[in-house]
């Protein structure tokens, strides 16, 4: 993880705008809604439901719903975390799982 800051900080020239240990966001100095995460594993998830791939949308709850009407794969079901994020995950067509989320 240590190696991964280093390469998107001082190598790409991004922002670290959250860091938890296992997960690091690093966001675009010129558009900080432009974000890429990187992380060991989640510790809410099991190694089969790790997140790929994160989507931050405005509403989380009609997103979720949308989810829902179109019978796409969830694999975590929507929750709020305590570290301030709404989420849920769901998993594509090609098994990669999305974690779709919003600040609270």
């Amino acid at each position: 993880m240590e190696e991964s800051k280093a390469f998107y900080t001082d190598f790409i020239g991004l922002k670290l705008v959250m860091d938890m240990e296992w997960i690091r966001t690093f966001a675009s100095v010129s558009n900080p809604t432009a974000q890429i995460s990187i992380l060991q594993k989640d510790p809410s998830q099991n190694a089969e439901q790790n997140v790929s791939i994160s989507i931050e949308v405005e509403n989380i709850d009609e997103v979720y719903a949308k989810a829902i009407s179109l019978g796409q794969k969830i694999v975590y079901p929507i929750t709020n975390e305590a570290w301030g994020v709404r989420r849920f995950f769901v998993e594509d067509p090609n098994g990669i799982v999305v974690n779709i989320m919003c600040h609270l």
